[in-house]
């Protein structure tokens, strides 16, 4: 159908960043997530050069976005229950003061990290219904016309799926902190972490503060999470001199709608992406996503952390 490819186009300005937060959303992969969006854009240029009428293109794209993502899931499942050590999502990175990617521009608050681990726990349709409903908003007919079910079945789906996030929450998941407020904390809470200055440290922890990283086998990360103030600002004070005599250097910047910061080698290139949850003027958590599977998106990717013997 001819003006079918511009007409695709045209939607992909208008939709992209909805399209892009609904795909990360369910995978949790920047790289999957293009592709979800990609592979949906492709199905309707071809179901209009088909000879079929779509009278609500977004409504279509959104729907092929979210049955994509679930059939992901399906099959990325496995791989999840046998990843090594902590699961983290590739992290979404602006850097500080950089509107970023358009596409990247309306990720919600609620896709923070501590938020997608938490889906981790749903099922692929439960998951679908659940963001649909508490991160984009869309009413139960919508939601039910998305996924192929009944408004009532998509109601208890919702019901189910809050039950099992709620249970699964050790605490609330922290609200973002204001932008410079953010930024302020991020930059002296990193400044104090390479300067080794543990009294500055550990007054930014919160009292449950905990550190999560994510190796996924192939970089140096901790076995287990790190929890309790002490315990944290001993960690980071060691991580950062090791990282000082390496060269590294750190940029702030902007991770899943959260202050944190990109570490780089003397060659510029990535080495460990870091995210905070910041709430009360105190660091809730601190989110490391070292598995260089996970950072090519952002840039090269350094072989200072690859895993050259066993895990920390």
């Amino acid at each position: 159908m001819p003006g079918s490819a511009d007409e695709a186009g045209a939607a992909g300005v208008e939709y992209q960043p909805l399209l892009f937060s609904i795909a990360y959303g369910m995978t949790g992969s920047v790289g999957d997530a293009e592709d979800i969006v990609q592979d949906a854009f492709v199905g309707l240029t071809r179901a209009r050069q088909g000879g079929t009428t779509i009278a609500d293109p977004k409504a279509y794209l959104a729907t092929a976005v979210t049955r994509l993502g679930i059939n992901y899931l399906s099959s990325a499942r496995v791989r999840r229950e046998t990843y090594v050590g902590d699961w983290l999502p590739e992290p979404v990175v602006v850097p500080a003061g950089e509107p970023g990617p358009s596409e990247h521009a309306e990720l919600a608050d609620s896709l923070s990290m501590a938020f997608l681990v938490l889906l981790e726990a749903l099922s692929p349709v439960e998951r679908a219904v659940f963001m649909l409903r508490e991160v984009f908003g869309y009413g139960y007919p919508e939601v039910a016309r998305i996924i192929g079910k009944t408004e009532a079945n998509c109601r208890q789906i919702f019901a189910r799926a809050r039950q099992r996030i709620a249970a699964g929450a050790t605490g609330s998941v922290p609200s973002p902190a204001r932008r410079a407020e953010g930024e302020e904390l991020a930059r002296r809470f990193f400044g104090a972490a390479a300067g080794g200055d543990m009294s500055a440290l550990l007054g930014m922890l919160a009292p449950d503060v905990t550190v999560h990283g994510d190796g996924g086998g192939k970089a140096q990360v901790a076995r287990r999470p790190v929890a309790g103030p002490q315990q944290v600002a001993r960690r980071l004070v060691g991580l950062f001199h090791r990282g000082r005599v390496l060269g590294v250097s750190l940029r702030l910047a902007w991770v899943n709608g959260q202050p944190g910061a990109v570490a780089h080698d003397v060659e510029g290139r990535v080495v460990t992406v870091f995210a905070l949850d910041v709430a009360d003027g105190m660091v809730q958590a601190i989110r490391a996503v070292v598995n260089p599977d996970k950072l090519g998106h952002i840039g090269p990717v350094s072989d200072l952390a690859r895993l050259r013997g066993k895990e920390s």
